[in-house]
């Protein structure tokens, strides 16, 4: 399903929060909006990661432009999941937002469990005319926030992958002229998923075979990946391999589509890859990549971004400083059109059952707005822009390793949120068991594509989707 294209509604909505009606501008304050909501408290949850980290510094500040009191609650991914859902659904309210993945809005929105932030958008007197919605990062941001003509929140995170590989090693001269002769094209950072596939087998080595001239202490590998069984390998499969090749597990209209040709294709690919990958893959969960690549045990990878800024820094792994980045391959001669990259963007939702909904959104634009995100990128020394205007701040585009960052916007350009699922969680168990096995060589790829398809259809009968 293209869950990013928006009814005329959503559309109308983004225009309100970019022009905010007519309003002057400079009038507006947050401390101006906030005055009747002074004192009031509000509890928000969050996902504990160094970007969250940095940013609960910057709660005081709000506190105290605005008077409005927040409990900021960080708590690890799978908590947050379990207990923010909860508290949704039961309508209990302990929490007025939580954050929130894109693939958990069908289970939510199914459930009526989100505030519609609609008619809070369209409060001259609580929404920055200021705002600049259009200067969101556009495909992830619509992607999330909105469906069925209604928006649901503002983005907060914007979590993607990157491909990853070490520039020491594709610069070394004698390996560049072994890559040459063997392949007959330049030895670079992969642009296609057949040169990240060429790249893969070409570095892959025994102990004692030499690499970059010197004697290796243990085998090496040519990628790594997640490969164990979740939503998390699932959708690397889904949004970085299968969507370039032309497939999706469902189609237009959310039906089941897993057994098509470009499925199979995509299927020998990712089975072709695990050749050159470490032999733990099956058991290595999206956390392993960035420890393997920090160990200096691989050449590339394709990982969150998130993930990287905490290895390739100085003290966090030898090889910081030696590392490229750019946007994920793409297959070769496939249409602009196949382009895509897993990403996971995240925002912060008003829930339904929120007794404070008027400070809550207050707090949640605060956090988006473009001064705040400046601060938090600065503050950070880096992090995952929401903006379109935060990739000219010095602070990302004078970076030491400026390629990270270029390969975030070339990301989040082709990146989008999950479908609206319902059974996501249901659903990904099944299919990603079924291509960790065509991995490990126990289905053929068009087994797999066949048994992906009978799951799809046990679990979602003729519909994936909302």
């Amino acid at each position: 399903m293209k869950s990013w294209t928006l009814a005329t509604a959503a559309s109308a909505a983004v225009l309100a929060l970019s022009v905010a009606g007519a309003a002057d501008a400079a009038d507006f304050s947050y401390a101006e909006a906030a005055k009747p909501y002074t004192g009031v408290s509000i509890r928000v949850l969050d996902e504990v990661t160094p970007l969250q980290e940095t940013l609960s510094t910057l709660v005081p500040l709000f506190e105290k432009e605005t008077g409005i009191k927040v409990e900021y609650q960080l708590l690890g991914h799978m908590e947050v999941i379990n207990r923010g859902q909860a508290d949704m659904l039961s309508g209990r309210g302990h929490f007025d937002a939580v954050m929130l993945h894109g693939f958990q809005m069908g289970q939510m929105l199914e459930a009526e469990a989100l505030l519609p932030i609609d008619d809070l958008v369209a409060n001259k007197t609580l929404t920055n005319p200021n705002f600049d919605a259009d200067d969101l990062i556009q495909k992830p941001f619509r992607s999330l926030s909105f469906f069925g003509g209604k928006q649901y929140g503002l983005i907060n995170w914007n979590y993607n992958h990157v491909y990853w590989a070490r520039a020491d090693l594709l610069s070394d001269a004698g390996e560049k002229a072994a890559f040459k002769a063997k392949y007959g094209y330049d030895l670079a950072p992969a642009k296609t998923i057949e040169q990240m596939r060429d790249i893969a087998e070409f570095f892959t080595r025994k102990k004692g075979e030499a690499l970059a001239g010197q004697p290796l202490a243990g085998d090496f590998y040519g990628v790594v990946f997640d490969g164990v069984k979740g939503s998390a390998s699932l959708f690397a499969f889904v949004n970085n391999i299968m969507k370039n090749y032309g497939g999706d597990i469902i189609d237009a209209e959310g039906k089941p589509a897993f057994d098509t040709p470009a499925t199979v294709a995509a299927l020998k690919m990712y089975a072709d890859l695990w050749k050159f990958a470490p032999p733990g893959t099956a058991e290595y969960s999206l956390l392993d990549v960035p420890t393997v690549m920090g160990n200096g045990i691989a050449a590339q990878a394709i990982a969150f971004s998130d993930f990287v800024l905490g290895v390739d820094k100085p003290g966090a792994s030898p090889f910081a400083g030696k590392f490229v980045y750019a946007g994920v391959p793409v297959k070769d001669g496939a249409p602009p059109q196949f382009a895509s990259a897993e990403a996971e963007p995240s925002m912060i939702a008003i829930a339904a059952s929120s007794k404070h909904p008027e400070a809550t959104y207050l707090f949640m634009q605060w956090l988006a707005d473009k001064k705040q995100q400046g601060t938090l990128l600065e503050t950070g020394k880096g992090g995952v822009p929401i903006r379109e205007s935060s990739w000219a701040l010095p602070v990302l585009k004078d970076a030491a390793n400026p390629s990270l960052f270029r390969a975030m916007k070339a990301t989040l350009g082709v990146a989008a949120a999950k479908p609206r699922m319902p059974k996501y969680l249901e659903l990904s168990d099944a299919l990603s068991g079924i291509i960790q096995q065509v991995g490990l060589g126990k289905l053929t790829p068009e087994q797999g594509a066949a048994e992906g398809q009978k799951a799809l259809v046990r679990i979602c009968g003729d519909k994936c989707t909302l």
